[in-house]
Formats: structure tokens, sequence, C-alpha cells
């Protein structure tokens, strides 16, 4: 069995065994990481062989911190990395190479019409339909799109919403609240089967997802990283959120949305951000948790964009592609079932 993960910001991490009788045998470790003293590598060999190929991921972590000399020096990889490439050699996960990606950066539509999509794209990936892809939004209105299980009452003053022109819509995906206003931020979506993710926890595939944009920012001078579970920031303050849904079918929905401009006196209008989601931050305005790509690149937000589809291009070998009219369609069928539906908004209250 063979498995590799790339570690966010670090270095490949590549694991070769056999299962004989339930076993991990043979096992061998590599990569382009560093690692000292040499002893250290036979080490960590040893202290996997032998192993259950049913244990979980932090049983093989502890068993290669257990293994490590008391010296040891690992730089580009961790002990958490191993175990989630051994994760994905027993489960047959995929590489991104094997897939052939789009990019599709298509006509503007609305807030429901996005989420829509999202669930269209993803069932189709999952049923083997379509390829996977990468797909940035356009729209021309605000709305703020809340998480799938967010009580409405608690997260969006109707109030102050109606007041600055934000529609309220609810995805399909968990996580927070996400104020979108018009030419003001950058969301894009990832359609993906779950083997791409297979062997991953939750955490360690959101910021596996994300590689490539931190990336097309680190390439325009921002000092982008992942902050656990899903935020992507910087020195300078929180740039975005992720969000994620794992369909029953094996699709995989990974969207994201980041802040190019913003108002942060509008959004503590339209949001109800109580001081309690604030307290574990150590701030004291909701208004200053948020760095806008704007104010830290200088550039257009057509430029940023244009640079993060030359990144995920010249990574994955992706090309230009389409919706098409029958998606377009199940979408529309879609908004007026599900996505624009009271009941939809309202199933937490």
């Amino acid at each position: 069995m063979h498995g590799e993960y790339k570690v966010p910001g670090g270095k490949l991490v590549v694991v070769d065994f056999e299962v004989v009788e339930g076993a991990i045998r043979g096992f061998r470790l590599a990569g382009d990481f560093f690692l000292e003293p040499d002893e250290a590598l036979d080490a960590v060999n040893a202290g996997i062989e032998g192993m259950s190929a049913n244990a979980d991921a932090a049983s093989y972590a502890a068993a290669v911190k257990q293994a490590l000399p008391a010296d040891a020096v690992l730089l580009g990889f961790s002990a958490e990395g191993v175990a989630v490439a051994i994760r994905r050699a027993l489960s047959a996960a995929t590489s991104w190479s094997d897939y052939d990606w789009q990019i599709v950066h298509s006509k503007a539509v609305s807030p429901a019409m996005h989420l829509a999509l999202d669930e269209v794209l993803a069932t189709e990936v999952g049923d083997g339909v379509r390829g996977p892809l990468l797909r940035i939004w356009e729209w021309d209105e605000s709305a703020v799109v809340i998480g799938s299980f967010q009580s409405l009452k608690n997260e969006v003053d109707p109030e102050g919403a109606a007041a600055h022109g934000y529609d309220v819509v609810r995805r399909i995906s968990g996580g927070g609240a996400m104020m979108m206003e018009k030419g003001a931020i950058i969301t894009y979506s990832l359609y993906v089967p779950a083997s791409l993710v297979g062997g991953m926890s939750f955490a360690d595939s959101y910021a596996f997802l994300d590689a490539w944009v931190l990336q097309a920012l680190q390439s325009l001078g921002i000092e982008a990283s992942y902050q656990p579970l899903n935020d992507i920031t910087s020195p300078k303050g929180k740039i975005g959120g992720a969000a994620q849904k794992r369909l029953g079918n094996g699709g995989v929905l990974h969207h994201v949305t980041m802040s190019y401009d913003m108002d942060g006196d509008v959004m503590t209008q339209v949001l109800r951000i109580g001081r309690e989601k604030l307290s574990d931050k150590g701030i004291a305005s909701a208004a200053k948790r948020v760095d806008p790509l704007r104010s830290q690149t200088g550039l257009a937000r057509e430029e940023i964009i244009e640079r993060m589809k030359e990144t995920f291009a010249g990574l994955y070998g992706a090309t230009p592609g389409e919706l098409t009219d029958a998606e377009y369609a199940a979408a529309e069928e879609l908004v007026e079932t599900k996505f624009g539906t009271e009941a939809w908004l309202n199933r937490v209250p």
C-alpha cells in the first residue's frame, strides 16, 4: 500500500507498506522533509511495524512520537502528518494529480442560486457525473449566509439586514454566518470526491484543500496561514473562513469566503456578534477581527482572483470550464423547493 500527504505549508510525507493478517508489515517512511538524527527514520519505521491496520490516526501519531529519539528534530512534517499518510494509504485515497480539474468563473447569480449550485455540483461529483472543479462566485446583490445549524434570530439582526439591503439565506454546510457584500468579498467552492480527503479528519482536510489559496495569497505578499479549525488568517487579522459538507454519495463541498473590503460598522449592525463568540479572540470589537485583502495588497479584487486561478491551474493542471444549462436548471429548481423557502431559512429559528 502507498500513501502520500503534502503537509499544508510543509513537505511531502510518503509511506509504503503491506497489510498481513490485519497488521502493517514492511513499513517504510520517505519524503522531502528534514529529520535528525538519521537513525530517527529507522526508529519511526520500527514504531509503526506490526501495528493494527484498523488503528486510528491518533494511535499512529502516538506510536511515531514514542518511537522518536529524545533529541529528534522534525522539519516540514510531524507525527500527525505520518499518521494521515498511513490512513490515506489504508483508505485507497487519491491525489490532486489523479483528476482533470476545471475552473469555473461564470455569470453572476443570486446568493440562493450559489447555494443551490453548491449542492448540485457536489452531488454530481459524488455521483461521478462530472469531474472535480473550483468555482469562483460572482453576484450582484448582498446577503448574509448562515450555517446549516445556526439559529436565524441569534445570528442576524433583521432590521439591520433590511436597512443595509442584505438578503438572508442558509447553506448546507455548518460553520458561522458570513456577511457577503456585493463586490467586497471573494468566495470559491471546491467540489471533490471523498477519496481526495480519504484518511483525513475534518480538521486535516480543511487545511489540505486550502493549501493552494495560501500559496496564492503568499505570492501577493500576504503572510497567510491556516488557523484551525477553519480560518485563513495573517498577522494583521483574519482574512476569511471555510466550511465543508460531505455528502452521502461521496461528494465533498468545501467553500471559502475571504474579505476583500468591508465596513466593520455595518457588519456589527447586520450580524448579532455576541461577546461570548469574541471572548476567546482577545478582541473587544468585531470590526477589528477581519483584515481585508484590499488593505493588505492594494490590488483590485479581479487581480487577486486571477492570481488564485493562475496558482490553482499551475499546481493542478486545471483548465477553464463552464456550467451546463441542465446544472443551472437543477439549481433553479432547488431554489424554488429549498434554498428560497421560508421553511429552509427557518429550519433553526
